[in-house]
């Protein structure tokens, strides 16, 4: 029995020791130490003992790292992978290695990077990915990184960079952001008014410069002249040009979302009805209102027609259309949304549900829609339901149920209370 334990612990103790056969392993302070550069290796060796620290894998051949590449040495405090030929750094790499101060990917051909595993190195404090391809780093990339004092990522393709990717880094104190090829547009001015007021040394200024557009090309961002930026703003309104859309027979629908912003924003319609979610970037159809040729989507008119202006149609507006209607705008400065809720009903079917008795008890009181110039105004803000009757467009009956004077109704416009929205019903 003796003779088993002190075979244990011999096995025990010659695991504590192991070390990949490319590899040097060793303790030199109170750190445990794996040198595995210069060994023209082409993947992560595996067998490192558990208490490993420190782990230098540079100058390698190394292609990628796949996910859990790094699990036998959860204690890692320093990784140094600078010089090798990674491209891809797959999930779950670098997840486990929440003790790592110090991470070294310098010097690579990295163009996707798995930026969630950032958010569990709590501890990190020096991270190099210098002389890389990376074109992208998303805003929420360094949320977790509040240790990181020194942030190198020059000299790889970044055109942008999300206002706030820095907010997080409470104790960043150098950054080196030199050597890329921004596009000096409006969704950079924040990083320049950032670079100038704050306290991070942010060295080599002089080669933080535009690469586009060609006028600017060369100027340091901290030379920028101000240009004509402003975010996004949305009303959603009623005209009653459709681009010479070809309207077929029976009611339609026609709300007109008017964008504003610099650079131009870019307009997605959301339509919630009882069917399901419906997502639309606009236009999906061309001025006559088909599927211009070529498109993927199926050929012919669609069920909802968003035109290039700003118009989105929806032709024979029945129950299955009724829902909420969102037009969103976004440019490189933010976005803007707003929205009506539609219904529909048919008077004489008991259709005229609770929406109705709502707005015909507003219109008692005063609050309901009246009539300027042939369009309809919403008395506040608190009137963003919108009720369409199945009605004849003009007829009395209609108007009534509206709360509009008959006198004054415009033939085939039938509406209640839209906060900012106007629609435009016909029969043809």
């Amino acid at each position: 029995m003796p003779e088993l334990c002190l075979l244990c612990w011999a096995v025990l103790l010659g695991l504590g020791h192991a070390c990949p056969e490319p590899c040097d392993c060793g303790q030199k302070y109170s750190f445990q130490i794996a040198d595995c550069a210069y060994r023209d290796l082409e993947a992560v060796p595996p067998g490192f003992p558990a208490n490993v620290t420190t782990l230098s894998l540079s100058a390698n051949r190394l292609p990628a790292l796949p996910g859990g590449a790094f699990d036998e040495v959860p204690l890692l405090q320093s990784l140094w992978l600078a010089h090798n030929e990674i491209r891809t750094v797959a999930a779950g790499a670098l997840a486990p290695l929440g003790n790592l101060k110090s991470l070294d990917l310098s010097h690579n051909v990295i163009s996707d990077f798995a930026w969630s595993d950032l958010h569990n190195l709590s501890a990190l404090q020096l991270l190099k990915m210098d002389s890389n391809e990376l074109t992208f780093i998303p805003r929420d990339a360094f949320r977790s990184l509040r240790a990181l004092r020194s942030l190198q990522i020059n000299h790889n393709r970044l055109h942008s960079l999300a206002e706030g990717t820095f907010t997080p880094l409470t104790a960043l104190s150098h950054l080196q952001i030199n050597d890329n090829p921004f596009d000096c547009t409006c969704g950079i001015v924040w990083l320049k008014t950032w670079a100038l007021a704050t306290a991070v040394s942010i060295p080599e200024q002089e080669n933080i410069a535009c690469s586009s557009p060609h006028v600017l090309k060369g100027t340091p961002l901290s030379r920028l002249p101000p240009l004509p930026c402003s975010a996004p703003s949305v009303q959603l309104t009623y005209q009653p040009n459709q681009d010479g859309a070809e309207l077929r027979p029976g009611f339609v629908l026609a709300l007109h979302c008017d964008v504003d912003g610099q650079p131009a924003p870019q307009l997605h319609w959301h339509i919630q009805t009882p069917g399901g979610t419906v997502e639309i970037t606009s236009p999906n159809v061309g001025v006559d209102g088909h599927v211009p040729p070529g498109a993927p989507a199926a050929s012919g008119k669609p069920r909802f027609q968003a035109f290039a202006n700003g118009s989105l149609l929806i032709p024979d507006f029945g129950k299955m259309e009724e829902g909420t209607y969102s037009c969103l705008a976004t440019n490189e400065l933010g976005s803007a949304e707003s929205s009506v809720n539609v219904a529909l009903a048919t008077p004489g079917d008991g259709g005229e549900d609770a929406l109705g008795h709502r707005f015909r008890g507003k219109t008692a009181d005063g609050k309901g829609c009246y009539t300027v110039d042939n369009e309809v105004q919403p008395s506040g803000p608190e009137d963003n339901v919108v009720i369409i009757y199945l009605s004849r467009a003009g007829s009395p009956e209609a108007a009534v149920a509206a709360g509009v004077d008959p006198e004054q109704q415009p033939p085939g416009l039938l509406l209640l209370g839209p906060s900012l929205l106007l629609l435009f019903l016909a029969f043809f």
